[in-house]
């Protein structure tokens, strides 16, 4: 009796090994989009503006005085703990010498001569206007690879302006050069927000991939961190047969495989390789980290619009609210000087990211994607997460970006990962911080690129 209750036993064991092991692999169907969504104000507009209009970036005299007039007002700052740099938190001593920078030293007008040296444009698509950098190469011999860059929070394409001229500049031994699009997303930088709800990460998507349709463009490259990075991968789903090839210095497979690996690889650390295994385990170390640095993330994707009244209304409060993530984002190790991380960044970049988002008044629309992108209400999001995406992909890993992943977990969502690097240095705002090596990756992802479709056709 106890032999045959033994066979029952494994029988049924084998039997839900069977099916966890289906469900997880198990591709669902994709969700059926409306293309053409309104995001605008009112109803859809059926006599729709296409026109490309050239735009130019304008820190105007009015906007300063009055920036400049709310810093000299502020009220005293509470000062740090005693003994303690920036491990509370913004270090208001530090903060304080920003401010007087910001105000009496960053030349405004120079700052946004500097953002106009490339052609800027803004196109209404689905109801919004969009704005975007686009930079021709200026070449008659060589191949032109279209590449969108998409940014994250709380950045706009200004986080490129570095690398842009590294990549539309011809290279010996390459036969191609890039024409870079670097836009901004929706509610982000000078690129108009919605005032519907549901504009997450996939709707985002297909609203970027218009863009592109819009500028001409059926086949292209794509270079995306961050929530740029989320908004890229869902094009890669969706579209597989236009994006042809995807890079990204913040690479995340969210898939449930995906998720199950991370928890066994704790048990059996072997599958990473020795010198990254600290970078994922152990899990307490890394729980705790995230507890540590999530308190704003929780924030922005629960209650945005609460957050957002003090940073609206403060340009102090929006400093020190940007600083501190973009500090320990840099280099989450330096939490005991007094910038926490932020001289891994020109102050100049910086206070670039922080006065484009003061002048647009645009944190509160900014910050609101990790509602959208979180929400239980969009169930396509998890969705488009489970499905797999053969559009070749190339990684970029640096050392304090906020999340790693080994490539045996990428592959689950991106199976044709065909370039893979990992950097002891370096952190999430890549483009601003090693601009060099970063565009340096790009180009040798693109070649990786055009290698794997030169295979696949034979």
């Amino acid at each position: 009796m106890f032999k045959y209750i033994s066979w029952a036993v494994a029988l049924i064991a084998i039997g839900y090994g069977a099916l966890i092991t289906y469900n997880l692999h198990k591709v669902p169907d994709m969700p059926k989009f409306d293309y053409e969504e309104w995001w605008g104000k009112g109803p859809k507009d059926t006599k729709q503006d296409t026109t490309i209009r050239t735009f130019k970036i304008d820190f105007n005299d009015t906007t300063i005085a009055d920036l400049k007039q709310r810093i000299k007002n502020r009220r005293p700052l509470t000062p740090p703990l005693e003994g303690i740099q920036s491990e509370y938190g913004m270090n208001t001593f530090y903060l304080e010498k920003v401010l007087t920078y910001w105000s009496e030293n960053y030349d405004f007008k120079q700052r946004a001569a500097l953002l106009n040296k490339f052609p800027h444009y803004k196109t209404r698509v689905q109801g919004l206007d969009l704005h975007f950098i686009r930079v021709k190469p200026e070449v008659n011999d060589l191949k032109v690879l279209p590449l969108l860059m998409l940014h994250g929070w709380p950045s706009s394409s200004k986080e490129f302006d570095k690398v842009i001229p590294m990549l539309t500049t011809p290279r010996d031994g390459y036969a191609f050069v890039f024409e870079v699009i670097a836009a901004d997303l929706p509610g982000f930088g000078f690129s108009e927000g919605t005032n519907k709800p549901g504009l997450n990460p996939v709707k985002i998507g297909i609203v970027m991939r218009n863009l592109m349709k819009r500028l001409g463009f059926d086949k292209y490259y794509i270079q995306a961190g961050d929530w740029g990075s989320q908004c890229a991968s869902h094009i890669a789903t969706m579209f597989p047969e236009e994006v042809l090839g995807f890079h990204s210095n913040m690479p995340i497979s969210a898939m449930s495989l995906s998720n199950i690996k991370f928890l066994l690889g704790s048990l059996f650390p072997t599958f990473t390789e020795p010198k990254y295994t600290e970078r994922m385990y152990p899990l307490k170390k890394q729980f705790l980290y995230m507890i540590r640095e999530s308190g704003y993330f929780h924030m922005q994707a629960t209650k945005p619009d609460t957050i957002g009244v003090p940073l609206t209304d403060s340009p102090s409060g929006l400093a020190a609210y940007i600083m501190e993530k973009m500090a320990m984002c840099s280099h989450k190790e330096q939490l005991d000087t007094p910038h926490g991380g932020l001289e891994n960044l020109d102050l100049d970049d910086v206070l670039d990211t922080i006065t484009i988002t003061w002048v647009n008044n645009c944190i509160v629309t900014s910050m609101r994607i990790y509602a959208e992108g979180y929400s239980l209400k969009w169930p396509e999001i998890v969705v488009m997460h489970k499905i797999p995406s053969k559009v070749p992909m190339a990684a970029i890993k640096f050392l304090h970006e906020v999340v790693y992943q080994p490539d045996w977990i990428i592959r689950d969502k991106f199976p044709n990962l065909v370039r893979s690097t990992t950097l002891d240095f370096g952190g999430h705002f890549a483009a601003l911080q090693t601009p060099e090596v970063f565009a340096d990756d790009i180009w040798e992802s693109a070649v990786a690129f055009r290698l794997f479709h030169a295979e696949t056709s034979k």
